[in-house]
């Protein structure tokens, strides 16, 4: 599976702009002829969240179109990042995952909402897991704070996926804890680690994203870096054998306590 990710900046609120600027960087990721192309968390608004009432797209369905357009007209499968939206009345943090024909394949909200960027002040948090099948691979997605709860990507992962997509807006200041995480997700759970992190800067000085996007393998080997700082595109080919191979030799899987835990 070859895996483009698009690591770009957010201008904050600005829908318009950054619809524009996400298929630009989608049309560049295509010169590597990927399988899939990744994009970063609430590239529609950035963390404009007192502003979503006029921003928010309605139900989804600017991005949905947007995404599956450009997926079924390039044969290319993509793993949306993640957008605000608005749905009865209420604010979410949604993931979109299209395949190569267009059609949409995997919804999920973002289930832990940030405090410190004040998510659970303006949004709600979803309700369900995030499993599908992408070119006959089992995957995951989840969205940045996601990663802290590693029973929460456990209980997806232990349903076969071999491949955890992760999509962030995660601040420098702790970006070396990005790092660790996301490899220990990719130990513990004997998979592929595929992460995406914005560059650029918020509105709050504070805020200041280095991007850091990454693909891991199943022993935690950095298998793709990306700059820091930079926009680009960063691509890098798995090796999906490597998830069996490893499973086969320590069975993490079979030997849970399922009695104990979950």
């Amino acid at each position: 599976m070859k895996i483009a990710l698009v690591q770009m900046d957010v201008a904050h609120g600005q829908p318009v702009e950054n619809k524009k600027h996400v298929k630009e960087m989608l049309e560049r990721a295509l010169v590597a002829n990927p399988d899939v192309i990744v994009l970063p968390e609430m590239w529609n608004t950035g963390y404009a969240l007192d502003e979503l009432d006029g921003l928010a797209d309605k139900e989804g369905l600017e991005s949905q179109e947007f995404l599956s357009q450009f997926a079924r007209e390039h044969a290319v499968a993509i793993l949306g990042g993640s957008v605000a939206i608005e749905r009865d009345g209420k604010f979410y943090n949604t993931t979109y995952v299209y395949n190569k024909s267009g059609d949409l394949i995997n919804i999920y909200s973002k289930v832990h909402l940030f405090g410190l960027m004040a998510e659970d002040r303006y949004m709600s948090a979803g309700a369900a897991e995030s499993i599908f099948e992408l070119d006959g691979v089992i995957a995951a997605s989840v969205i940045c704070y996601d990663i802290r709860f590693p029973e929460w990507v456990r209980t997806q992962m232990a349903q076969g996926a071999k491949v955890l997509f992760v999509v962030a807006q995660w601040p420098e200041p702790r970006v070396q804890q990005w790092e660790i995480l996301l490899k220990a997700r990719a130990v513990e759970n004997q998979a592929f680690v595929v992460a995406v992190n914005r560059v650029g800067a918020g509105p709050d000085p504070d805020d200041i994203f280095s991007g850091h996007s990454m693909i891991i393998d199943p022993l935690g080997n950095v298998v793709l870096q990306a700059k820091e700082h930079e926009e680009g595109i960063f691509t890098a080919e798995i090796n999906l054998e490597e998830v069996d191979r490893v499973r086969g030799q320590i069975p993490v899987f079979e030997d849970r306590r399922t009695d104990l835990y979950y």
